[in-house]
């Protein structure tokens, strides 16, 4: 039997659509039980939320002498009349308890200028709280309950095994209501340029995070913490699905930080001045696109200098980690810790090599000398240090090779009134250089309650006149 090229192709749509419905059937699975048919998170809240934590803290606000009080003083004496005493001031957020024996991650914010901290579990149990370490880089927390043990913990994941379309989970009390649970995914990692903190590379979430959210847990599938979540873009002030939050790798380095008694985070020192590479940049070093950091100073016996780091190298990664920007490069660098050594891809000369980098902590050269402002000067209030390579890492200054820099500024003293800022290096006083603070002391002093200082502020240098 012959058929026709028309019956033919009757034949073949009709094949076709059979194996298609085929092909449909096998792709679809009938549930087997009902666990299948009543798919949740529960298990994975009930696993982990018993370790989410709310958080509050407070301080009675005592009011320091401010510079109208000094000058009221001086006519009125004694009795001059003055401000009030002090006022309370309060926070709540969320934390959560990574390790059985009661300590907590949280956020810096969340506990920043606060002395009384209180810890309530999901069980309504409440605990007072020592603070351990306060990381405002990272706007990273750590508390350990006082009186606590073999209380429900959660473990801190990978967050660098994270994909962007992983599903997650928002844990924490927005608003105060009360430990609330939000799914979502994860929009993006590696965020910088944020705004948030100086070590800018967080994970972007859809889950719903609000206010009171700060310093809960961003759980993965997995039942573990990948992030502390953070902050939130908003211009309401209510979530609309972008949300931020601190990666664990990053949360690791703080937690162990803690645990091994240090009071800040030694952070690895790479003594180099970088910059972000962009168009011009990019095009003038044969690149295709704007890629890694470009090195525009190098510290002369720094780490960078004996890995034979030049000027004009550009960096594209870290122990094999690509690297934009001088954020990505913080992040990078700051997980390797202070130990060992770790590979930089280097650009030079349009050929790409492997300088491998000495891992140590900023040096405390010279030492710090710590000088503190007396009353009836400008610098009262304030504690001026000899400037080091570990004194410029934490005031997240340039290393300087003359002047003092004022470590230390009280609220509402003397020098913070007449426009100190910390982190102001100090230069001249008077006309005269300053290499130590025992100059500066005694630059202080001599003046008779006349004083000319020059002050370098974030490279713009400027000279102010102050009279007692």
């Amino acid at each position: 039997m012959r058929f026709s090229p028309f019956c033919l192709s009757i034949i073949a749509v009709a094949l076709a659509f059979v194996a298609g419905e085929a092909a449909a059937q096998t792709q679809r699975v009938t549930p087997e039980s009902k666990a299948q048919v009543q798919l949740s998170f529960a298990p994975i809240v009930r696993q982990t939320a018993g370790a989410v934590v709310n958080v509050y803290a407070s301080r009675s606000a005592r009011r320091q002498n401010s510079a109208m009080d000094e000058y009221l003083r001086r006519f009125f004496g004694d009795d001059a009349p003055r401000g009030p005493r002090g006022r309370s001031q309060n926070s709540l957020g969320s934390g959560v308890i990574v390790d059985p024996s009661g300590l907590v991650i949280t956020n810096n914010h969340v506990i920043e200028n606060m002395s009384e901290v209180k810890v309530a579990l999901a069980d309504r149990r409440e605990f007072e709280a020592d603070i351990l370490l306060r990381d405002s880089r990272t706007d990273i927390a750590v508390l350990k309950l006082k009186d606590a043990s073999n209380l429900q913990a959660v473990e801190l994941g990978d967050s660098e095994a994270l994909q962007v379309g992983d599903i997650v989970l928002a844990i924490g009390n927005p608003f105060g209501v009360g430990q609330t649970v939000t799914q979502g995914i994860v929009s993006a990692l590696a965020r910088t340029q944020v705004g948030i903190s100086d070590y800018q590379f967080f994970i972007q979430t859809d889950a719903a995070i609000n206010p009171g959210n700060s310093g809960g847990a961003l759980i993965d599938m997995n039942g573990q913490v990948v992030g502390i979540n953070t902050a939130i873009y908003s211009r309401s002030g209510g979530s609309i699905g972008i949300g931020f939050a601190v990666p664990s790798s990053m949360v690791r380095v703080v937690l162990n930080s803690a645990k091994g008694g240090a009071r800040n985070v030694v952070r690895p020192w790479l003594g180099a001045r970088l910059q972000p590479v962009d168009g011009d940049i990019a095009t003038g070093l044969g690149l295709e696109r704007p890629t890694g950091v470009l090195v525009t100073a190098v510290h002369d016996k720094g780490p960078a200098t004996e890995a034979g780091l030049k000027r004009g190298d550009v960096i594209l990664a870290v122990d094999g980690q690509p690297v934009d920007n001088p954020d990505s490069f913080g992040y990078r660098f700051t997980l390797k810790g202070t130990q060992g050594q770790v590979p930089l891809t280097v650009l030079r000369g349009g050929k790409q090599n492997t300088l491998q980098v000495r891992l140590m902590p900023p040096p405390e050269t010279p030492s710090r000398e710590p000088v503190r402002g007396r009353a009836r000067t400008p610098f009262a209030g304030a504690t001026l240090v000899n400037i080091s390579p570990a004194v410029a890492d934490e005031l997240q200054i340039e290393v300087a090779d003359e002047g003092v820099v004022i470590a230390e500024l009280e609220e509402r003293s003397v020098a913070a009134s007449v426009g100190f800022e910390k982190g102001d290096l100090v230069v001249a006083i008077n006309g005269e250089r300053l290499a130590s603070t025992k100059d500066a002391e005694r630059q202080i002093e001599r003046t008779g309650g006349y004083w000319e200082i020059t002050i370098n502020r974030g490279g713009r240098v400027f000279t102010t006149v102050l009279g007692r």
